[in-house]
């Protein structure tokens, strides 16, 4: 009723300026007549606020949800929910690996989700790359059945176990290269050992020859010793060469 007022006293307002105007006085008599018989406001065919589009079907949140109770909820509707898995891979980050290895051995892994719910409580439980392989191709054999809803969460979800996997290979490959590069260090240490010991023993001949040398060297010149006699020996050979008839 008041937007109806309101309305009516804006076309009122303009019908008057436009009675009292100089030049469309008698114009606007009409006008003032038609206002009159307006029993409604004109509503503008532009909405000024748009009302909010919300889907049709809402999905139940499960943030509120205890995670010891998550894994107890199944059916269509809490499967279906990607919500629900959501939620699932959250707890399962917190469960203690031992927890974990305990509840995914109490499911089998012949449907998606029971494979699906292993893949989640597995993933943190400090698998071996092998064990991690073997959940995600597992899974991939279910991808025909997964609801579409879902789809994007477990595509994420297989990222980041591929991201994973990448990661134990180049761990595997770092760990090689350094055992290679370890053994090529010990090789090279073992042959510097035996070099330096060769040139030890080579020092230590060399050094037992120059002693050698020094001692010869310091006896030919010492006094009355054999070297420096043939000189006082050659006259006596002679004299008795002499001394032959």
């Amino acid at each position: 009723m008041n937007l109806c007022l309101v309305s009516m006293s804006h076309v009122f307002f303009r019908a008057v300026r436009a009675v009292f105007s100089s030049k469309t006085r008698f114009l606007s008599l009409p006008c003032l007549v038609l206002v009159g018989c307006v029993s409604h406001a004109p509503q503008s065919a532009i909405s000024d606020k748009q009302e909010d589009k919300w889907p049709d079907n809402q999905l139940a949140d499960f943030l509120s949800t205890r995670c010891d109770d998550i894994w107890n909820l199944s059916g269509h509707d809490v499967e279906n929910n990607p919500l629900f898995w959501l939620r699932g891979i959250d707890c399962a980050q917190r469960l203690a690996s031992v927890d974990a290895r305990s509840k995914a051995a109490m499911l089998d892994d012949d449907t998606w989700q029971d494979a699906f719910k292993r893949g989640i409580l597995l993933a943190d439980a400090k698998i071996t790359p092998v064990e991690r392989r073997a959940n995600v191709t597992r899974l991939d054999t279910f991808v025909v059945n997964l609801p579409v809803q879902v789809r994007p969460v477990y595509q994420l979800w297989r990222d980041g176990q591929t991201l994973q996997l990448q990661l134990s290979e180049e761990r595997s490959r770092y760990s090689k290269l350094q055992q290679s590069t370890d053994s090529e260090l010990d090789t090279l240490r073992q042959q510097q050992q035996h070099l330096r010991s060769q040139l030890d023993t080579t020092t230590r001949k060399l050094e037992n020859l120059t002693d050698i040398e020094r001692q010869l060297s310091s006896r030919k010149y010492q006094p009355g010793s054999s070297s420096a006699a043939p000189d006082s020996d050659m006259p006596k050979q002679e004299d008795v060469k002499h001394d032959e008839p």
